[in-house]
């Protein structure tokens, strides 16, 4: 093995092992990336257990309710308003339209994330179709609630949220194709019965 060989295999090992190393330092640089640009901010997936948050002279913000579908999902799936003007310290449910345009059932997860980022801290959800998997079977289509309060705590300079959800499809398609054929073998049979 000739030395610009030998140069090119030393060279892509430590191409590999760099990769590698990168790839485990991402979900912490991306954490920061979102904390200094206010992208995606966390939202914790569970109801608070605080009802106590509420108070009568919050101020006005609006917030803002952004859909997005995972490449793979073919669901409709919308808020039933843009946009609302709400008061700090006070309960509001909001709703997301959901339609599965499939002939098959499905199941999907919805991912929460707030901008800016600071005002996830301040977010707490009684109810959220985000805290679980949720199920459609072909054409059906739900209203999903969401009862959130934003803290009084939230900053004066924030005077607008984005709340977004990306939903992403979790169905077992496994489950599916063995529910399949169970049902097209007991069609098979009653065929068989009727003939005889």
């Amino acid at each position: 093995m000739n030395e610009g060989s030998k140069k090119t295999i030393k060279t892509l090992c430590f191409a590999v092992v760099g990769m590698f190393t990168f790839s485990f330092a991402l979900v912490p640089l991306y954490n920061v990336f979102c904390e200094v640009t206010g992208l995606n901010g966390k939202i914790e997936l569970k109801a608070t257990s605080d009802k106590s948050i509420e108070i009568d002279n919050g101020r006005d913000i609006s917030v803002q309710f952004v859909s997005h579908n995972n490449e793979e999902m073919p669901w409709t799936f919308k808020p039933s308003e843009d946009v609302i003007k709400i008061k700090t310290g006070k309960y509001h449910t909001a709703t997301f339209y959901v339609k599965n345009p499939t002939n098959k059932k499905m199941t999907a997860q919805a991912i929460p994330s707030v901008a800016p980022s600071n005002a996830a801290s301040h977010l707490k959800k009684l109810e959220c179709f985000c805290f679980e998997q949720q199920e459609l079977a072909p054409g059906e289509e739900a209203l999903l609630p969401v009862r959130m309060i934003f803290d009084d705590e939230l900053p004066d300079s924030i005077k607008s949220v984005v709340l977004s959800y990306t939903l992403f499809d979790v169905t077992d398609y496994n489950d599916v194709e063995l529910t399949r054929h169970h049902h097209d073998g007991d069609d098979e049979g009653h065929e068989m019965e009727s003939s005889l």
